[in-house]
């Protein structure tokens, strides 16, 4: 058997071949604190785990110490506009970040994606091929060897990230592809298109395994869990379905919105599924049973984006009225409120440490928020039009925003 051990925060996954079948299992590193005793969690970890070996101990060891360091690092860092991305014809449509950061993805209305080198700003390569506005762009994170590419052509396009090279069309789709992901073990990739239908594609092989039907309205969200066994979709139709991955099966539906789902997202164990909708409301579930936990009020107007911080002790909200808001998981009960932009926020964003929050707004800055008081740190500025997305890097130190002003900025 083979072991391979992937780092995420906040955990470990473990990736092995059983009786020649791929498998994963993610290790919880939740209550890891600067102090704890690393050596005494990996054998607690130990015995629950016979896949961990004598000779890997020590690497499990190494990479707990590692993430103690990161966990005790003072954060005071102030962010500086560093470089524009503008080689766009038409606007923006999303961006992103590999891993650690090197890289970033541009998607635009130019039918193109481009590639770009963050330290130097430099544009590496231009994905050419599809047919219609580039709508939705991701990496394979954490290996960010490949890129996907989703589009109003109907189609989503499998590229390699170093040499711009096109390894698959994914065709099926009888509308506009708008939301797409990869699982984390890098073997699919999920599109879901405003024909009510998502797909899953083999990487590998190019073709479509299964289709998800079940869903009377276009599907604008969808979202792997860590472990990759269940796949989450949020659609108009004012539901969100929770899938089987292996056998394309609906297992639960999600009923309770009364409005359009905007996002939908796993917590990093698997446990809970977070909703936004148009309703106002943000809505929290049992990710096992699909039961309805709780329903987080407060906002006035439309959810546009919602998420978890890794650790999944936290959920942000971002709204069409003009506020940010966190709540805590466990208690369901709303501990900031982020106030201070000018517009509607579309997009929300935690650091990888889980104590900073990124927002994107219409009044055309980015905000920089202490996760736990909701204090504002720091308003990027220098956009001349609406702030449609947002990232984070990996480490957290380098941040992304995408602009309506056909740029993408690039903050350290």
């Amino acid at each position: 058997r083979r072991l391979l051990l992937r780092y995420y925060p906040p955990g470990i996954i473990l990736e092995y071949v059983q009786g020649g079948e791929p498998k994963n299992r993610s290790i919880d590193l939740l209550d890891l604190r600067p102090d704890t005793d690393a050596i005494a969690l990996v054998e607690e970890i130990q015995k629950e785990e016979p896949l961990i070996t004598a000779t890997c101990k020590e690497h499990i060891i190494q990479l707990v110490q590692r993430l103690q360091e990161k966990l005790g690092e003072k954060e005071d860092h102030k962010f500086y506009h560093f470089k524009v991305l503008k080689a766009h014809l038409l606007p923006l449509t999303n961006v992103a970040f590999n891993k650690s950061g090197s890289r970033v993805i541009t998607g635009s209305y130019d039918r193109t994606c481009k590639v770009w080198d963050t330290a130097s700003g430099e544009e590496l390569c231009t994905l050419e091929g599809h047919g219609n506005v580039v709508y939705i762009v991701a990496f394979n994170n954490p290996y960010g060897d490949k890129i996907a590419t989703g589009s109003f052509d109907k189609t989503c396009k499998l590229w390699s990230t170093e040499t711009g090279k096109c390894y698959h069309t994914f065709r099926g789709h009888s509308a506009e592809i708008v939301c797409l992901s990869f699982n984390l073990q890098s073997t699919l990739v999920a599109t879901g298109s405003m024909d009510t239908t998502a797909k899953l594609w083999d990487i590998e092989k190019g073709e479509e395994i299964v289709a998800l039907n079940g869903h009377s309205a276009e599907i604008i969200a969808l979202s792997f869990n860590t472990t990759g066994d269940r796949i989450i979709t949020g659609s108009f139709d004012h539901t969100v379905a929770v899938w089987d991955v292996g056998t394309g099966r609906m297992l639960h539906t999600l009923i309770g919105h009364r409005g359009e789902i905007s996002s939908a997202q796993f917590n990093w164990d698997c446990s809970l599924i977070v909703t936004g909708s148009a309703d106002k409301t943000c809505m929290l579930w049992n990710a096992m049973t699909g039961t309805h936990i709780a329903t987080l009020t407060g906002h006035s107007g439309e959810i546009l984006d919602v998420c978890f911080d890794y650790a999944g002790q936290r959920i942000a909200t971002a709204s069409a009225d003009g506020s940010a808001r966190v709540y805590n998981a466990e208690t369901k009960k709303c501990i900031a409120k982020l106030e201070g932009h000018g517009g509607e926020i579309s997009k929300v964003c935690f650091n990888p440490k889980g104590n900073r929050i990124l927002t994107a707004s219409s009044d055309k800055t980015a905000r920089l928020w202490d996760a736990p008081t909701g204090h504002c740190l720091q308003i990027l500025e220098g956009h001349t039009d609406e702030i449609f997305s947002c990232a984070f890097n990996y480490k957290g130190d380098i941040i992304i925003t995408g602009s309506k002003d056909n740029t993408c900025r690039i903050w350290h």
